[in-house]
Formats: C-alpha cells, sequence, structure tokens
C-alpha cells in the first residue's frame, strides 16, 4: 500500500545531522516521513524523482542510529562518489569493491569490524557472498539501504540477476530495517520490490515522478545526423547523454561528432574496462562533454549538471525513459531531453520483446509497456501529462505543463479518419504484407519496378493519396501504427497488416484523429518554454537573483571549486554543488560564522573549506 505521510516531528539528534553534517536547514518534501519510519524500526520503499534527495533518507538515519549501515549500490563509481561525498562532509563512509587492492579492502574491512566505519558501500554480487555475510552477521548492523531498487524487479527497465539474491535479506537480519529506494517505477514495479525486499511488509513512499526542469520533445527520424547536430548546437558547452541502440553506432557517432567540433566519448559494454572506464571518469569530473553511450552507462550517474539527453532510438519502455532522460538537470536547473525514433524502431523494440524469451505473460506485459511509450510518442497534448498520467501521478486537474514541445509548438489533432481509410485500404488491398515506403508509393501512384512487378498499379488505391505530400503519409502510416490501427510483421521485413482499430475504421465504427508533423528543422524543440510548473529550478532561481558583478564572483568560486576538486580526486560538485556556490555569490561571507551558514555547509566542509573559499570572496570584494 502507499501510505499518508505522516507528521514529522523528527527529534533534535535528526535535525543535528542534517544541519551540522549536511549544512541544509530543512529537509526536502518526502524526506522526513521515510526517515521516520526507519527510525521507528519499520522498513520502507521511496520511490522519489532523481534530485529530490534519496540519499539523505538513510544517511541521516544512518548516523543518527549509530552501529553499522550497509549501501546495496550497483556501481562503482557510484559508490567511490557518494563515499567521497560523505567523507567530505565528515563521515566515516567506506566502500569494499574490486576497483581497490586486496590490501586497501583489508584494512577497510579492519575498520569496519572495529566499529569505526558507520556506513559501508557494497555490490549485491560482494555482499551476498557466505564469507561477508557470516562476518557482517557478528557486526551490529541497524539499517540496510538498496539503491537502485528497480534492479530487484523483472519488471523494472534495468533487472540484474545479482539483484534478485537481496530477498534473503530479511530473513537474514530479521530485525534491522530496511530501505529500498528508486526513482523509476510503476505500481506493478513498486508492489515487486516491496514483496520481493520486504515480503509486502513495508511502508511505500511515492513523492512523484515530475522533473519540470526538464524540457520533454520527440521528433519523428527524418535526417537524424541533422537533427542531432541542430539539437547538440543549442547546447554548445555544456554536458550531457547521447544515448543509441548499438555499440556500432555509439562508436559511430562520438567519430561524427569529434568531426564537427563536439567533444564525444564512446561508452558501451564492448569496449576495454580501462578505456571505458576512463571515459566515464572523464565525463564526470570535465564540463562540456557528450558521452554517446549505449544503456549500458547511466545508471547511478550522480552528475548533477548534465544539461541534456538526446535518444537517437526509441527506448524500450516508458521506464527506461524516464530512467535515461532522468539524469539530465538533477542540480534541478533547465534541462532538455529529446528522443528521435521512427517505424524501424518500433519494429526493432518488438522483435527485442519476442526474441528475449520468457513466458507468454511476460511479453504481453512488455509489449503493453512499449504501446504505453509510443502513445506518449505520439501524444495528442501536453507529454508531461500523458508521462505522469502513466506512473499515476496526476493532479486532481491536471492542466498543460507549458514547457513541453506540444504545449509549445504543436499543431492541434485533426480528424483524418477518411485519410486513414485510404491508408488502411491500401495495406488491405496490397495483401497486409508490404512495408510503409511500399504503401506510401502506391497511395501517390508511383510506377517504379516493384509496383508493376506485384500489379499495384492497378488497384483502386494507386494514386488515391496524390494529394497530399510523401512524409505527410509516412507520418500518418506512422500514427497508426502507434495507435495500433496497424500492426508490423515482427518476423518478417516489417510488413504491416490490420489492427482491431483498423478494421473497425474500414467499417464505420472508428474514427482516427491524428498531429501533422511540425518542421522538423530544429531537431525538436524551438520555441523558448514558458514557466514550468510543479517544483521550481532552485539553483536556476538562485543563480537569476545574481547581479553581473556576482557572476564575476561566481565564476572565481567555481574555477576555485574545481582546483580543489582535482587536488583531491573527486567530481567539483562533491565539494561544493553549483546551488551553494551561487549562494556564496550573492551573501559574500566574510566570517566562518556567516560562511557556516551556506547552504550545503556542514561542519566538516566548514573546517576543510572555509578558509581558501572566505580568502577568494575578501580578495574580489577588495
Amino acid at each position: 500500500m502507499t501510505v499518508v505521510a505522516p507528521e514529522s516531528g523528527q527529534g533534535d539528534d535528526i535535525q543535528r545531522i542534517l544541519h551540522e553534517v549536511f549544512g541544509f536547514p530543512e529537509f526536502r518534501p518526502g524526506q522526513a516521513e521515510v526517515i521516520d519510519t526507519l527510525m521507528a524500526g519499520d522498513s520502507a520503499l521511496a520511490v522519489m524523482p532523481t534530485g529530490a534527495g534519496k540519499s539523505l533518507c538513510f544517511q541521516v538515519p544512518a548516523l543518527a542510529l549509530g552501529g553499522l549501515t550497509i549501501v546495496v549500490s550497483p556501481l562503482l563509481a557510484l559508490m567511490q562518489d557518494q563515499v567521497a561525498a560523505l567523507q567530505l562532509a565528515g563521515v566515516r563512509a567506506e566502500t569494499i569493491n574490486s576497483g581497490k587492492d586486496r590490501s586497501q579492502n583489508v584494512e577497510i574491512w579492519r575498520r569496519v569490524a572495529a566499529g569505526e566505519i558507520s556506513i559501508l558501500y557494497l555490490s549485491p554480487e560482494r555482499l551476498m557472498t557466505e564469507r561477508m555475510l557470516a562476518a557482517i552477521a557478528n557486526l551490529p548492523v541497524t539499517l540496510i539501504a538498496v539503491d537502485e531498487a528497480h534492479c530487484i524487479s523483472q519488471w523494472g527497465p534495468a533487472f540484474r540477476p545479482e539483484y534478485a539474491d537481496l530477498a534473503r535479506l530479511r530473513e537474514l537480519f530479521p530485525g534491522t530495517p530496511m530501505i529500498a529506494l528508486t526513482a523509476t517505477a510503476d505500481a506493478i514495479t513498486r508492489r515487486d520490490i516491496a514483496d520481493k525486499l520486504f515480503g509486502g511488509k513495508a511502508s511505500i513512499f511515492v513523492q512523484g515522478f515530475d522533473r519540470p526542469n526538464i524540457r520533454l520533445g520527440v521528433a519523428f527520424k527524418q535526417d537524424w545526423k541533422r537533427q542531432m547536430l541542430a539539437f547538440l548546437g543549442r547546447h554548445r558547452g555544456e554536458s550531457g547523454i547521447v544515448y543509441c541502440l548499438s555499440r556500432k553506432k555509439t562508436e559511430e557517432i562520438s567519430t561524427y561528432l569529434l568531426a564537427n567540433g563536439i567533444p564525444a566519448l564512446p561508452y558501451h559494454a564492448g569496449m576495454d574496462k580501462d578505456h571505458r572506464d576512463g571515459n566515464q571518469d572523464r565525463f564526470m569530473r570535465e564540463d562540456a562533454v557528450v558521452m554517446v553511450a549505449t544503456i549500458a552507462f547511466g545508471m547511478g550517474i550522480d552528475k548533477p549538471d548534465v544539461r541534456f539527453v538526446l535518444h537517437t532510438d526509441l527506448p524500450g519502455s516508458m521506464e527506461a525513459y524516464y530512467q535515461e532522460f532522468g539524469r539530465a538537470g538533477r542540480d534541478g536547473a533547465p534541462a532538455e531531453a529529446l528522443m528521435l525514433y521512427g517505424l524501424g524502431d518500433i519494429r526493432m523494440r518488438r522483435m527485442f520483446i519476442e526474441d528475449e524469451g520468457g513466458n507468454d505473460d511476460r511479453r504481453r506485459q512488455e509489449h503493453k509497456r512499449l504501446d504505453a511509450l509510443l502513445a506518449y510518442c505520439e501524444a495528442p497534448q501536453c507529454r508531461r501529462q500523458t508521462l505522469l498520467a502513466y506512473f499515476g501521478d496526476e493532479d486532481d486537474d491536471p492542466q498543460p505543463c507549458g514547457h513541453c514541445d506540444l504545449c509549445l509548438d504543436a499543431p492541434d489533432p485533426v480528424d483524418g479518419t477518411d485519410l486513414a481509410r485510404l491508408a488502411l485500404d491500401a495495406v488491405r488491398l496490397t495483401g497486409q504484407r508490404f512495408g510503409a515506403a511500399h504503401i506510401v508509393d502506391v497511395l501517390l501512384g508511383a510506377n517504379n519496378e516493384k509496383v508493376r512487378k506485384f500489379g499495384h498499379n492497378r488497384l483502386d488505391s494507386h494514386g488515391a493519396g496524390k494529394p497530399h505530400a510523401k512524409a505527410a503519409w509516412h507520418s500518418i502510416l506512422r500514427q497508426l501504427v502507434a495507435g495500433d490501427y496497424l500492426q508490423l510483421d515482427l518476423e518478417g521485413y516489417g510488413g504491416m497488416a490490420l489492427g482491431v482499430r483498423g478494421q473497425a475504421v474500414l467499417r464505420g465504427e472508428e474514427s482516427f484523429h491524428y498531429r501533422p508533423d511540425a518542421t522538423p528543422a530544429s531537431g525538436g524543440l524551438a520555441k523558448e518554454p514558458r514557466k514550468p510548473r510543479g517544483r521550481s529550478a532552485r539553483t536556476a532561481a538562485a543563480e537569476a537573483e545574481l547581479s553581473t558583478a556576482d557572476h564575476d564572483l561566481l565564476a572565481a568560486l567555481k574555477t576555485l571549486r574545481s582546483e580543489l576538486s582535482k587536488a583531491r580526486g573527486v567530481p567539483a560538485y562533491v565539494v561544493f554543488n553549483d546551488r551553494s556556490l551561487a549562494d556564496m555569490a550573492r551573501r559574500r561571507p566574510t566570517s566562518e560564522e556567516e560562511f557556516a551558514t551556506i547552504h550545503g555547509v556542514g561542519q566538516a566542509k566548514l573546517e576543510k573549506f572555509a578558509t581558501a573559499f572566505l580568502a577568494l570572496i575578501n580578495e574580489f570584494c577588495q
């Protein structure tokens, strides 16, 4: 069940940790309720959008409860960055992983066993060995956190078999509260996580799925390389991710972007590990780098200043897409997501579902999930409404967001029932086995060899669609497929056949409305957005308040942050995020007492960084 959030009423110790360790004056929405549950000894599943502060939900109670907290995390890079951030905040955190040599791991375990470590990060593979479980059983484990919890569910967008063994934890540690955290879980996935990890006995908190700072857009592939360059041209000098379906395409696009003056790096599972890890490290630590990747890249990537995500191919489901574009804009500042897709993508995704195995129920469910994504692509109005409705996160009175491509620059849906009948009749008369290109040729009256070979130049449909352009017919056919009026032949060559809805249109029992394609020259979104609804972009708002002189100081503070982060071998945001620097630039603290009131400055960071930043601010002011 989804619980109604109780009154927070956190104790003085919780508030002290929040302020003195992490430097925050108050909790974000949803955090206090989850923490209250864990402090009461109960387990929880927290579904919170990226950037909402999921990690704090277990880090604060970990310090308040004492003893040892075990954090299960799927990726080495994610564990290392989170441990580095905690250590800078003065928290005794560590990770044992394959990236360290044996002597390092042995020394860390000695400190864990001696009670010198408060939070220990482990991969599921390392935690669930009999040797590690037996060793941990002798320690005072007070909390277990499972990050990226959708990995445990077969319905999640990134199911990992090694996560399945975590279901044993509730039996091995029966008196220990557990928390599972994810940003990506629809109702089916949430129930599956709760059943596997908690036996159904846990409070489920759903904070919401809206990411109002991310502008959403979809464009049909026409000249996808030109569309890609146009999109990236609007994001020159910014970090971003370009997702591709294949390893080969990843390599080709990164080379193509480099040739066009865009600093791009490839990332896919087929690369040498050192090369792949080196590219990820450079992306995390440098500005203005574009990562061109398969879905092997991204889970747990905690880089806050990713300004865009571009999909050059159709993702596998709405959950997968939400997770992937959600890597943009973690800092709350404006970001943009664009998806390019075509009929070939739909056929490929259908084939993947059929070929991956599983029983009929699973295949049926996966086809439904893909249908939901196609409905999002072909939505007649506000994409954000369609997205939130899928996850069950709707307002009582939903309003257009004013911030996606359909709210900004989309033609109104028109009645295309007569056009649909022409297209559907052409599919029927040609034998329901030809692809879109041939059907369009027939409708436009083409006299090529293939049309003559099959005698389709003698059909009533031949030339019946001449008043309309070729691109318009391709768009109509695409929307007929997305709406399940037409079905694609998955085992053949993409031939189209009438669906139940298409047959109903031909019988005059159903209508068809479609959206005429907008000119795709811009690659997607062209107009400036209106103010987004929902949670404000906190960092953008903070920087908008700065004067010209403040912006000059902010630039100097970012340079200092970069130098300090490089010296410590951590990403810049681990030292301070942009919101903290904007707060410094606006308020210009002159003493340690004033510096301690800056957003994100806890006691440990005050001791480590106050002197350097105060000196720079003083020099700038003079």
